[in-house]
């Protein structure tokens, strides 16, 4: 114990002691949870819209005015064709274009039925689809409004048939897209800086060569690999200390669960982070190299985690590859514990999995490092 002791006093003196590292560590986090947490969000606003109004009636005015009111669209101009509305959105000057045929108000009132011309800019998918939404809702809103108003009087003594819905919303009742996105963005800080800096730390040794001092010691294998990942296990422990307090302090973030639970599920999930940096830096030989390597896998890991997109809409085969994603596991509980409240019966299946993680991560980490005796 003394001589695993001395190793964790030593990396702890020469993190400190490297003044760049220090800023990686502390102030670069805080500044991407604070940056990204505002930043990453699903809501669309400010959906530059425009429109071609050739009936020009009063109808046609009120239409155009519901999508004026709303607070997601931002009403530009009236082109006068079709071919210039066109070419505004080529250049990127419009997102949504709505065409208001002649006998707009004619044919609501005599035929009961109007076409209406709605052009998406779609290279953003994900965006035109919630557009879309948008604009069909205030059309359906629209569409209401024009029934009542034109409906004949012998059939205004007899009151439509309505249904209404009430909607409660469990677990972010204010639909905060933060409340949301900070516990995820907590995972990704965590992880990224736990897995480059145990996978660097070592790599570095090597470059230096003191790597080679060390193995020619009497220093067993296992207590070098335990007195090198300690001090990043208890930053990673720091790390989600310091980001649970942003994310109360500044984004108000709901910890309805139990603490204590979120830690000792974290205690286990940076093992098997520090297993996976281990493992990278026993195949490269500079910084660089374990750099690239551990930054490949983390951008796979986060973009099939379910942080930014469901994992429910991934095609099957990519849902299966998730099962052995860790981060999946640390997003999902990271969420159930501050926002649902989950106790360990709810979280007992990914808290296997991830122990299983750890033990098999760390064994081929240990296993793959070679110590000369």
């Amino acid at each position: 114990m003394k001589t695993i002791g001395y190793i964790i006093q030593k990396e702890f003196k020469q993190i400190f002691r490297n003044k760049g590292m220090l800023p990686i560590i502390f102030i670069l986090p805080i500044l991407q949870l604070v940056i990204l947490s505002n930043a990453a969000t699903y809501e669309v606003k400010n959906i530059k819209f425009a429109y071609i109004d050739y009936d020009r009636t009063s109808t046609s005015r009120a239409l155009i005015e519901k999508f004026n009111a709303s607070a997601f669209f931002n009403v530009l101009t009236d082109f006068p064709s079709q071919e210039k509305a066109s070419a505004a959105m080529l250049s990127g000057e419009v997102d949504v274009v709505m065409e208001v045929p002649n006998h707009f108000e004619i044919n609501l009132l005599k035929e009961k039925n109007a076409n209406l011309s709605i052009t998406i800019n779609a290279i953003d998918g994900a965006a035109a689809g919630v557009e879309s939404v948008y604009v069909n809702q205030i059309v359906q809103s629209f569409n209401k409004d024009v029934k009542m108003n034109y409906m004949d009087t012998s059939k205004k003594i007899t009151q439509p048939v309505t249904i209404e819905s009430i909607p409660s919303f469990w677990y972010n009742t204010t639909l905060d897209y933060k409340t949301f996105m900070v516990p995820g963005i907590l995972v990704l800080l965590v992880t990224m800086i736990t897995l480059f800096l145990s996978g660097m730390n070592i790599v570095r040794e090597k470059e230096i060569g003191t790597l080679e001092q060390i193995n020619v010691t009497p220093i067993r294998k296992s207590q070098f690999i335990i007195g090198k990942l300690f001090p990043f296990w208890i930053i990673g422990m720091g790390l989600l200390t310091i980001g649970l307090i942003l994310a109360k302090v500044i984004f108000n973030t709901p910890m309805l669960g139990s603490l204590l639970l979120l830690y000792a599920y974290t205690s286990i999930y940076i093992l098997v982070i520090l297993g996976m940096g281990l493992l990278i830096s026993n195949f490269t030989d500079t910084q660089q190299q374990a750099m690239f390597i551990a930054w490949f896998f983390v951008v796979i890991f986060i973009l099939m985690s379910g942080l930014f997109t469901p994992i429910e809409s991934m095609p099957k085969w990519a849902q299966i590859v998730t099962e052995f994603n860790p981060i999946k596991y640390f997003v999902e509980i990271v969420r159930m514990v501050l926002l649902k409240g989950s106790g360990l019966g709810d979280i007992l299946p990914q808290l296997l999995k991830t122990l299983l993680f750890a033990i098999l991560m760390n064994i081929l980490a240990v296993w793959s490092y070679r110590k000369v005796n």
